[in-house]
């Protein structure tokens, strides 16, 4: 890429307002031409192919388009590629579903079966940690747990059957933050990718690829859609994992669920490196079917139009109040990275863009031990 090329790229407050949306005005709407400037919401379950043919070549994956909406929907796909702009990856490589829980459930099962394991952070927001401790284990999936402080215990702990290392960029909500690139190049080491749910940084403040991660999982119902009003979540594909290495039998073996199709080998050569999210769309999403409606899809659509905004804000607020509270004679202690005596601060300023991140944890000053 050439330096004019790098200045012609869009920023991230002009990919927040139209990426993944060109308003096509050789359409007619209505009783004319003249395209909708907003996103508009596509209210519909099933698609019209132009033949059976067409149809033959969608559900084929020979080409791609539109089938049904637990699949793919217009508006969700605008944001899909928007969200997936801003994280640095490829416009077709975002998987929108119904939730935040969804997708890690979802980024797990895609590479993960019954005698596998992975080796995850401790420190993991609630629901992710019930999941990984008590729910994947009884579908036969092992989760084994580290503290990510030290990135050598990934794998330490880590086998023949070990299919991915997990963490959160900033964890819920202990705000530990991960050393994305010590993890990942241990990862790679192994011939692993490194899945990282980016929720509390947003890609505003981090952007894991960046820093070697190969798959992002995220909430669209905290900052992304920024409003309260709607549940979703994203998985990205970085697309630069090499799935037929031999560490992934899921990808080796033909999958009966997809006519014998084995997606590290058999997909064209422009979808290959869409394997993962491809195989997540069109197996866990398909048939187990937490998709996004296109309304939250296009509420969260709305969201990201403010994020650096808010991100800003946040940030800023979240900086003085950990300040107050530091000061604050009730207060027994102050967890926020932004404060140059908090145990994350250095990796605050390789990860959080300098900042302490949106959020503040904190205890009070009591005399009972469990309150404290």
């Amino acid at each position: 890429m050439t330096p004019d090329d790098e200045e012609k790229k869009p920023g991230f407050d002009t990919i927040a307002l139209h990426g993944g949306y060109t308003p096509d005005t050789s359409a007619v709407y209505g009783i004319g031409q003249g395209a909708p400037r907003g996103v508009p919401i596509y209210r519909t379950t099933p698609f019209v192919f132009r033949d059976t043919d067409h149809a033959a070549k969608l559900f084929s994956l020979q080409e791609l388009g539109n089938i049904y909406s637990r699949l793919m929907n217009p508006t969700t796909h605008v944001l899909e590629s928007r969200y997936a702009l801003l994280e640095g990856g490829h416009p077709l490589s975002g998987l929108a579903v119904a939730s935040g829980t969804s997708a890690v459930f979802y980024s797990i099962i895609n590479l993960a079966r019954v005698g596998d394991n992975i080796v995850s952070s401790n420190a993991l927001y609630g629901g992710t940690y019930t999941q990984f401790k008590n729910i994947l284990p009884s579908l036969g999936i092992e989760v084994r747990f580290v503290d990510a402080e030290d990135p050598s215990n990934f794998a330490a702990v880590a086998d023949e059957k070990t299919r991915a290392f997990f963490c959160e960029s900033c964890s819920n909500p202990s705000l530990q933050i991960c050393d994305l690139e010590a993890i990942s190049s241990s990862a790679h080491d192994l011939g692993l990718p490194l899945i990282v749910d980016s929720t509390f940084s947003t890609p505003y403040l981090c952007k894991p690829f960046d820093h070697g991660a190969d798959i992002i999982v995220s909430s669209l119902t905290k900052w992304i859609g920024g409003h309260g009003a709607v549940l979703g979540g994203i998985i990205v594909d970085g697309g630069k994992f090499n799935w037929k290495g031999g560490n992934h039998p899921l990808y080796d073996e033909p999958d009966a669920s997809y006519g014998g199709l084995r997606w590290g080998h058999d997909l064209p050569e422009e979808l290959a490196p869409l394997a993962y999210k491809l195989r997540a769309q069109t197996v866990p999403l398909r048939n187990l079917g937490a998709c996004i409606s296109p309304d939250n899809s296009w509420s969260v659509i709305q969201g990201i139009e403010t994020l650096s905004l808010r991100m800003e804000r946040h940030c800023e607020n979240s900086h003085k109040v950990a300040e107050h509270l530091q000061a604050h004679e009730k207060v027994a202690w102050v967890r926020y990275p932004g404060l140059p005596t908090d145990s994350q601060h250095e990796k605050s300023k390789k990860y959080l863009k300098g900042t302490g991140g949106a959020m503040v944890v904190f205890g009070m000053e009591t005399g009972d031990p469990t309150a404290s």
